[in-house]
């Protein structure tokens, strides 16, 4: 027993002092110790990445607001001239470190942020506002066609078939070509002033046909071409955006009395005119109010306008006829439509816009006349492509739902940032 005994501690610390079992114990100790680093070395990278998609975030949502704006088919405010964004794209969530069993896997750099998809094809002034601080210069081309044709009996019927009096039909085709060049500023983080300045040129020829005795067939061509209205106007963003919420803007437009008044022009000795004016020849504010709400992939847009129009004392004779007071009628304005971003430069939008338009008073002579109302609506189409950062092409179309509205309506833009 006691030889037992002696063995056996003899052998303990001969077992502990073997080579071969204390370098693996060093070598497993080494391992455990480098496995602990990385473990720790991935936590700090998850804990900077986790920080980096914070600010990424925040930074989109800050972003997101002004880079509505290229919607106008114009620009930021959408700054829509020229574009309205989406929600950005969300980011995969982190996987969590690995066990100390799996082998070590590269965490890798976080993914780069995604721009916002822009949608500039929105009608102007239904865009977003161009940010502080940047200056958008924007030529445009505007072609206006309408025609009219009317056909009226004066006379009695007495079956029917067979009438006695005076058969009269009119033709008339009217085009307008005209060519801006608008300037907007970002005067705050909500604010934009606009200013436009227009050349036009008109074209009509009206054809007019009377049945009495024998048909007498006369034609009539007029022209014009000179400096339009000059306008200015501000926009101000109500509303910060928020998710799930539209933004609110208000505009104010002033339209000035520069172009060539239908009273200034030369007429001949029965009053008929023998050019076409540029202008309306009245000052006119239109107040407004439009809002966006971005649902992605879409954004809805619509708004209300009304335009004064302040009367003026003519006080003039034309064709004998002494001209006093005119009042031309003011008029009710509302639209509705959405944008659609196909990818980040290219796309489009739908829409429908409606006016009525008041009765015009007129004192002529020693009477006071009034015109009929007006109903205009089109339906509305636009579509828009970035050519770069800074210059974006824009379409848009407008074709008349009633008879009083132009035919079609066709604006092509250029803006430019800078």
């Amino acid at each position: 027993m006691t030889l037992l005994v002696c063995t056996a501690l003899t052998a303990t610390p001969a077992l502990a002092a073997d080579p071969a079992v204390e370098a693996r114990l060093q070598r497993l100790e080494a391992l455990a110790e480098a496995q602990a680093r990385q473990i720790a070395d991935q936590q700090t990278q998850l804990r900077i990445q986790s920080d980096q998609l914070a600010a990424q975030n925040a930074e989109l949502a800050r972003l997101r607001e002004p880079q509505l704006a290229d919607m106008a088919g114009r620009g930021a405010l959408l700054a829509p001239d020229q574009a309205m964004s989406t929600a950005p794209r969300e980011y995969a969530q982190v996987t969590p470190p690995p066990s100390p069993a799996t082998p070590p896997q590269p965490v890798g750099a976080p993914p780069p942020p995604s721009r916002p998809v822009e949608v500039a094809a929105i009608p102007e002034r239904s865009g977003v506002l161009t940010p502080k601080g940047q200056l958008i210069f924007e030529p445009s081309l505007d072609y206006t066609h309408a025609s009219t044709n009317r056909l009226v009996f004066r006379g009695i019927e007495i079956v029917t078939g067979i009438q006695i009096g005076v058969i009269e039909a009119s033709d008339a085709d009217r085009n307008a070509v005209g060519a801006s060049i608008s300037a907007r500023y970002g005067l705050t983080d909500r604010l934009e002033l606009q200013s436009t300045i227009p050349w036009v040129v008109r074209s009509d020829r009206v054809t007019t046909l009377a049945q009495r005795d024998e048909t007498i067939t006369r034609t009539i061509d007029l022209d014009g071409k000179g400096v339009g209205d000059v306008e200015f106007a501000a926009r101000y963003q109500i509303n910060r955006a928020k998710p799930g919420q539209p933004i609110w803007i208000a505009g104010l437009r002033v339209k000035s009395d520069s172009g060539t008044s239908p009273f200034e022009i030369d007429r001949d000795e029965f009053g008929i005119a023998k050019k076409l004016a540029t202008g309306s020849g009245f000052w006119a504010v239109e107040p407004s109010v439009s809002f966006l709400f971005p649902t992605d992939p879409i954004v809805i847009f619509g708004g209300l306008s009304y335009l004064y129009h302040a009367p003026k004392d003519i006080d003039q004779v034309i064709g004998d006829v002494r001209i006093g007071e005119v009042d031309p009628g003011d008029s009710i304005g509302a639209n509705l439509g959405f944008g659609f971003a196909v990818n980040p430069r290219f796309s489009f939008s739908l829409g429908y816009k409606h006016n009525y338009i008041f009765p015009t008073k007129s004192e002529v002579g020693d009477t006071k006349q009034k015109s009929e109302s007006l109903q205009v609506g089109s339906f509305t189409f636009g579509w828009s492509y970035r050519l770069n950062d800074r210059l974006t092409l824009t379409n848009s179309f407008e074709f008349g739902a009633t008879a009083d509205a132009p035919d079609v309506r066709v604006v092509f833009r250029l803006p430019y940032r800078f």
